[in-house]
């Protein structure tokens, strides 16, 4: 999982969804409303095909499903599910591309804390605040919080409720990811002077699964060779950190 930043739609998509969302109210409050029917509709508009555009353009060039990272993402999914939020259903910040499999894990659930959404929504917050990488066996399990002496509460919820340490096509697509990671910076650190910009652009070109964030932000900063050019390189380190942090 990676840390997507949120582009903003074209201002005729934005009035676009505002009107599709202040039909869907009103008709919830006229009790008239089918949210599957009206979705289905909706998904055939101009809006929502550009909406699906931008997604894909937040997605990356291989369009990889924004939870993890692995498969290609295929279809717009609500955050806040939209039959329960219907007041959300057509609201930018809410929407993410997933793959078949997230979606399916998902399904229409999402677990809540005090009514904080204990789900990482990745156009929002670090995944690595919450998560943690097992280089041996390409896991994503949730990150230990020392000062409270547990797991973070959203990294394992998030792990639950879509599997992420049970998946083992999507583990072993993590493993050649940190592999490629690994075999590119030993490299890199056989051959100084180190230029960070150089080193950056080569390590993002086969970070297809995100864990440039875990090896900068995360316990990966504590791993080799990622701990070698962290005390060997403090200048270096400290470029890729401010990016990938």
């Amino acid at each position: 999982m990676r840390r997507v930043e949120r582009v903003s739609l074209p201002l005729a998509t934005q009035a676009a969804l505002r009107r599709r969302q202040d039909a869907v109210d009103s008709k919830r409050v006229a009790g008239d409303l089918n949210v599957n029917r009206e979705w289905k509709a909706a998904r055939k508009s101009k809006a929502l095909k550009t909406v699906v555009h931008v997604l894909r353009v937040m997605a990356g060039r291989r369009e990889r499903c924004l939870y993890c990272c692995d498969s290609h993402a295929t279809d717009i999914e609500h955050f806040w599910p939209k039959s329960g939020y219907i007041e959300k259903m057509f609201c930018w910040p809410n929407l993410l591309l997933c793959c078949t499999e997230c979606g399916r894990l998902k399904g229409d659930r999402l677990p809540l804390s005090g009514g904080v959404p204990m789900l990482i929504d990745p156009s929002a917050e670090n995944p690595w605040h919450y998560l943690d990488f097992e280089p041996r066996l390409g896991l994503i399990v949730a990150r230990y919080d020392a000062v409270a002496g547990g797991e973070y509460a959203k990294g394992v919820a998030t792990v639950q409720l879509l599997q992420l340490d049970r998946r083992e096509a999507m583990n072993d697509g993590y493993l050649k990811s940190w592999r490629r990671l690994v075999d590119n910076l030993e490299t890199a650190l056989r051959s100084p002077p180190i230029d960070a910009s150089k080193l950056i652009s080569l390590l993002v070109e086969v970070d297809d699964h995100g864990l440039l964030g875990w090896c900068f932000a995360g316990s990966g900063q504590d791993t080799e060779p990622f701990a070698t050019l962290r005390s060997g390189y403090p200048d270096v380190w400290a470029v890729c950190a401010t990016i990938f942090s």
